[in-house]
């Protein structure tokens, strides 16, 4: 079916339209070209961050929800806590937290050698509080800066819609080997129908809820029952897992447009 349902009983319905475009045939992309994407993406993603430097994502002081979360996983206020930023960008997430939160030390990591630069030359870096490493969270093992079973909570927020879907299980397998029994993975993406899915045309089309933006970076937009059974197939048990719709302002069109995020939380089990 063409729609889905939001926390708080809110709704995306799709138009004819727009039914009629994603249902479009999708346009043959070669082999060749699939593979190419694939070998440059990190290339890609650096390119990304050379042109908009620490400008295009704005600090999210919005992440008030991992903030939350956090103090949840605390038993008493002051325990200190390990974090884990998989695909921590320029450190939009991670420097207000090591603001806001005192007794957390946080290792960070990106695809990018580029972006882990901006985050290491950011005056609020301080080796005593984070570790920022670049890794190929599909293929460089973690544990060659990370302790096994070292890390109380993971961050993935908008990092696994990069990965492509057949290696996104190599992702979680690399995570969790860090990740502590007991600790928790705090997911955030696109979802389904986000409006930067019905954007595309048939031609960024690469595969099922698939795409290529025009700069060869990819993006995949989450269905609830695709992440259920990615992290239940890697051996994590459900917490949470909701789409959240918000409408953002595209100040150049002057346009609102509907957003849709997957929000979701998972438990690594104590045995």
């Amino acid at each position: 079916s063409h729609s889905l349902e939001a926390k708080g009983n809110e709704k995306v319905v799709l138009t004819l339209e727009e039914q009629e475009r994603l249902n479009g045939e999708r346009a043959l992309v070669s082999d060749f070209k699939l593979m190419k994407l694939e070998k440059e993406a990190q290339k890609n993603w650096d390119l990304f961050y050379k042109r908009n430097t620490t400008n295009f994502f704005k600090d999210r002081h919005w992440t008030t929800r991992e903030f939350e979360e956090l103090k949840a996983c605390r038993e008493f206020e002051s325990q200190k806590l390990v974090l884990l930023e998989a695909g921590c960008g320029v450190g939009n997430c991670i420097f207000p937290l090591l603001e806001d939160d005192l007794n957390i030390f946080v290792y960070a990591c990106d695809f990018s050698p580029r972006a882990v630069e901006f985050v290491r030359q950011n005056p609020l870096y301080c080796p005593d509080r984070c570790c920022a490493f670049q890794c190929d969270l599909t293929k460089d093992d973690l544990m060659e800066n990370v302790p096994e079973s070292s890390v109380d909570v993971i961050t993935l927020i908008f990092v696994l819609s990069a990965v492509h879907p057949d290696k996104m299980k190599l992702v979680l397998e690399n995570i969790s080997r860090v990740l502590k029994p007991g600790g928790f993975i705090l997911f955030r993406d696109y979802g389904l129908y986000d409006h930067a899915m019905l954007r595309f045309k048939p031609v960024n089309k690469l595969g099922e809820n698939f795409y290529v933006r025009q700069d060869g970076t990819r993006s995949y937009f989450f269905s609830k029952e695709f992440l259920a059974e990615l992290f239940e197939k890697t051996g994590f048990k459900c917490v949470s897992n909701d789409y959240v719709l918000r409408e953002t302002v595209n100040k150049k069109e002057g346009l609102c447009v509907p957003r849709v995020f997957l929000q979701s939380k998972f438990m690594k089990p104590e045995s």
